[in-house]
């Protein structure tokens, strides 16, 4: 089972109390996986499908709750991937279902007055921040879905219009998270990329579990990250150490056989002397076996005198 599935099985576990909720999550399922089927003129039939099991029994289990209906469920394979189930909850648009349905602004009538889902989120289902959550939930059970964070940090919905893909990228943004909204084939995607704004999606939604195995994996790739990053700056340091003894040494052994070391002051005699014996030292070690002690600067300052010496002694020769 994917990341993904494991997540949407852990939502579909969670208890919605208030009814309200469970209409914005019910309208959010309809908009991303509902699909309106008419067999006359006055038998509306709402079909909502998906592949996962548990969000099949939860879309049986909203429209019981909210209105006392038993909708049929069929279970078909998938034509494209034999292996795969598709799981259809055929819904009877009736009585109290078909007005709050209406009023509600999830079916509305065309021009020719057949019922139609509207494709836009009406501002009464999302009116309290607890019914905000319930859409979104409700829009990654349908339409959403989250890579495994061991792959990529990537959560995205997938929209059917233009229209309704900026409606519910604006209801992702209005909780402060970084969403965008693309084109891809004959669908809109609403994406997140990042790993912090997808963690507190998964909270929003109620997956708990999967934003604590996010995290966790998130924390492990953060720290090889890190240990990576310092690892290739001392690797890097340390390159240039070697490098910059390498050419002191150079210049020093140049100014030893041209001129030697006596011709050199006291204190560039001493730190010539030590250079030679030490080729591995840092500066700062080589500081400190000098009486008095210096710095790190005080050595390098000494080093790049030599080092003009020697390039003097270049250019006259």
């Amino acid at each position: 089972m994917s990341f993904s599935s494991r997540a949407k099985g852990e939502i579909c576990r969670n208890d919605t109390r208030r009814s309200c909720c469970k209409l914005a999550e019910l309208a959010a399922l309809i908009h991303t996986s509902g699909t309106i089927i008419t067999n006359d003129k006055t038998i509306v039939y709402l079909k909502v499908a998906s592949e996962n099991a548990f969000i099949a029994r939860r879309i049986f289990m909203l429209v019981k709750d909210l209105f006392q209906l038993t909708p049929e469920v069929l279970v078909r394979r998938n034509r494209r991937l034999r292996k795969n189930k598709i799981y259809v909850v055929i819904i009877n648009i009736k009585g109290n279902c078909y007005r709050t349905f209406i009023d509600m602004g999830i079916l509305n009538n065309d021009e020719h007055d057949n019922v139609i889902i509207n494709m836009d989120i009406s501002d009464q289902l999302i009116q309290k921040k607890c019914c905000k959550k319930a859409y979104l939930r409700g829009a990654f059970l349908g339409g959403g879905s989250v890579s495994d964070p061991e792959k990529a940090y990537h959560l995205e919905f997938v929209a059917n219009s233009n229209k309704y893909g900026e409606r519910l990228c604006d209801l992702i943004k209005a909780f402060n998270l970084h969403a965008r909204l693309i084109e891809r084939k004959n669908s809109y995607v609403i994406y997140i990329k990042e790993g912090e704004h997808i963690v507190n999606l998964l909270s929003l939604i109620g997956a708990h579990t999967a934003l604590l195995n996010f995290e966790n994996v998130r924390i492990v790739k953060d720290m090889r990250n890190n240990i990576n990053r310092i690892v290739n700056c001392e690797t890097a340091n340390l390159g240039k150490t070697i490098n910059a003894s390498m050419r002191q040494i150079k210049n020093i052994e140049y100014i030893r056989d041209n001129i030697g070391f006596d011709n050199l002051a006291p204190n560039l005699r001493e730190i010539a002397e030590l250079r030679i014996k030490h080729p591995d030292a840092s500066l700062r070690e080589l500081g400190e076996m000098l009486t008095p002690r210096i710095g790190k600067s005080g050595v390098n300052h000494r080093l790049r005198k030599l080092d003009r010496i020697a390039e003097e002694l270049q250019n006259k020769l």
